[in-house]
């Protein structure tokens, strides 16, 4: 297939903000594709991606690398380029306009799908010394044989910032609308689909299954060495109000300060997934070798809670205290050694061969507990009551706050599990507190002693339904980060994750892709005109990066409204 097909695919796409449209014009496009050998790959470069999102493919190009290669491409100085760069902020535009101006190219070769995917599946391979010179090389090639289209869009892709809104919910449907006929849809059919991307996390798989129909679709199953989209939990306003959605009895469990991991033990090969599907087993030796000797199976997936405790004192320490061990690549040995870890199980949803997803609550604890051989500060598993009285919940509530712990959950004992849903089948419970998860969107440069480092940032939630991807401002914060990085989050650290992603410069201030996403700590909420949410936090202060966190794990401008009415009361 022609690359540059593709590229007027992502042309319409970016056309219209209309989700309905987008899933049309996907719909038809995927039609065509249905018999084209590569079609899995068609469906991950739709995506942006170069990989299955199962994969942790990451192409390791720079946008400084990217200007490199364009300026070799467009025969223009770097300066040039990052001139053109400064005054649009989209470096894929820029492309095309450069490639635009180029002397063309006799004899260049008409750029096919299949270069694009195996050129760009080369440059994760590139090691060792003259590693810049040889994506270079690849780049610049690709762009010097490209039309000013295709480069907009080469450059985007190596930068992942497409800008063309092909969400999940998007491909899915249009994938539904590809693949069956109107006598054939039904909402069985859509929520197998959603299933199926559910367990593979792969888009490209699921087409090639939906391709060959239903019954295809009905053999995915959860494999083993695969991430997969852990449940998710709704909150609940009481005790009551946790019993009147999961109902009496039910399990009530510690609901720890960690992060979410799920482990995949496949005999002595370990993985372990982040709630965003990062493959952390690098960073995480210890967690390997627990899984190794702790759980009992050939074959298993657990869900849990990784949680960081002082080696000294043994007491245990709070989410942003071991956050960083996520992201680190270097000096594994000694970060683990000063800041260990404890895999806290609360769930089995595959053993041996055997997926329980389907399984109640109750039977896959129990099969867990049989699994698991536990050991203080290595591997255990989250407490545990199972109650229909309320003042027994209150008393377990109360000894989980003490030990430090974030609250509890309240458990469905007969619910399945459901990845990536939000649904009533478990919530949390824990005291009412003043913060929410938002997107930073905007930054400015500080003066004087802050000079040179990012210093003030605007945050913004989502929108929420029907405005899928839309962000609105809430607010600024400047407080809560240090001057010295010893003492906790700094304005340098903060400035070093910032920096890379700057779209735009307007004087001091920058706009940033929204990447980061910031756990807020506000005293109140107003209503404001100054901000395109309609609200503003009052005295809000960073308290600490959420890396374990996607932008669409935001809160929402639901979340907002609901707790400015809370607060009016």
């Amino acid at each position: 297939m022609k690359y540059s097909e593709l590229c007027g695919i992502y042309s319409r796409l970016e056309s219209t903000t209309k989700k309905l449209e987008k899933t049309e014009i996907i719909a038809k496009f995927l039609k065509g594709i249905k018999r084209e050998r590569n079609r899995r790959d068609i469906i991950y470069l739709l995506q942006g991606n170069v990989f299955p999102e199962s994969e942790a493919g990451v192409l390791g190009v720079s946008e400084q690398l990217t200007v490199k290669a364009l300026a070799l491409a467009g025969g223009l100085s770097k300066e040039e380029v990052v001139k053109k760069w400064k005054a649009g902020g989209d470096l894929g535009e820029v492309a095309e306009d450069i490639i635009a101006h180029r002397k063309k190219i006799a004899g260049g070769r008409e750029l096919t799908v299949e270069n694009i995917i195996t050129n760009f599946r080369k440059l994760p391979g590139f090691e060792g010394k003259g590693t810049v010179e040889k994506k270079l090389s690849l780049i610049t090639g690709l762009l010097s044989e490209a039309t000013p289209e295709e480069a907009k869009y080469i450059v985007r892709t190596l930068l992942s910032d497409m800008r063309v809104g092909v969400k999940g919910g998007i491909l899915r449907d249009a994938i539904f609308d590809s693949c069956f006929t109107n006598d054939e849809k039904t909402k069985e059919d859509k929520a197998l689909l959603q299933r199926a991307y559910d367990l593979t996390i792969d888009f490209g798989l699921v087409f090639d299954y939906a391709c060959e129909g239903v019954s295809k679709l009905k053999e995915v199953s959860l494999m083993p060495g695969k991430p997969i989209k852990v449940m998710l939990f709704p909150k609940a306003d009481s005790i009551e109000d946790a019993f009147r959605i999961v109902g009496k009895p039910a399990a009530f469990e510690y609901k720890y300060d960690g992060f979410r991991v799920i482990i995949s033990k496949n005999k002595e090969n370990i993985t372990i997934y982040t709630r965003r599907l990062e493959e952390v087993s690098r960073q995480f030796p210890d967690l390997v070798k627990y899984a190794k000797k702790y759980i009992k199976a050939e074959t298993a997936i657990v869900d849990g809670e990784a949680i960081g405790y002082d080696p000294e004192t043994k007491k245990y320490m709070p989410f942003q205290d071991i956050s960083q061990r996520i992201k680190r690549i270097y000096n594994i040995e000694k970060i683990e050694k000063e800041l260990p870890v404890e895999l806290v199980l609360f769930d089995l949803i595959y053993i041996d061969g055997e997926s329980l997803l389907e399984k109640p609550f109750i039977e896959r604890r129990k099969r867990l507990e049989r699994t698991v051989k536990t050991e203080k500060y290595r591997v255990s598993l989250a407490k545990q009551i199972i109650t229909s009285d309320e003042k027994e919940v209150e008393k377990f509530y109360g000894e989980a706050l003490e030990t430090g712990e974030e609250g509890v959950m309240a458990k469905n004992l007969d619910s399945p599990y459901k990845p990536g849903a939000r649904i009533g089948y478990a919530v949390k419970l824990k005291p009412e507190a003043d913060e929410f998860d938002l997107v930073i969107t905007k930054a400015e440069y500080g003066t004087g002693k802050r000079g040179g480092w990012l210093t003030s940032y605007s945050v913004s939630c989502l929108a929420g339904k029907g405005r899928e991807g839309e962000l609105l401002e809430v607010g600024k914060v400047s407080t809560g980060l240090k001057e010295k990085s010893e003492l906790g989050l700094s304005f340098e650290e903060m400035t070093k994750l910032l920096k890379p992603l700057i779209e735009k410069e307007e004087g001091r201030e920058v706009i940033v892709k929204p990447k980061i996403v910031a756990m807020v700590q506000y005293q109140n909420i107003q209503k404001s005109p100054t901000y395109s949410s309609g609200y503003a936090l009052r005295f809000p202060r960073i308290k600490v990066i959420r890396p374990d966190k996607k932008v669409e794990d935001a809160n929402t401008l639901k979340d907002i409204e609901r707790e400015y009415e809370k607060h009016r009361r």
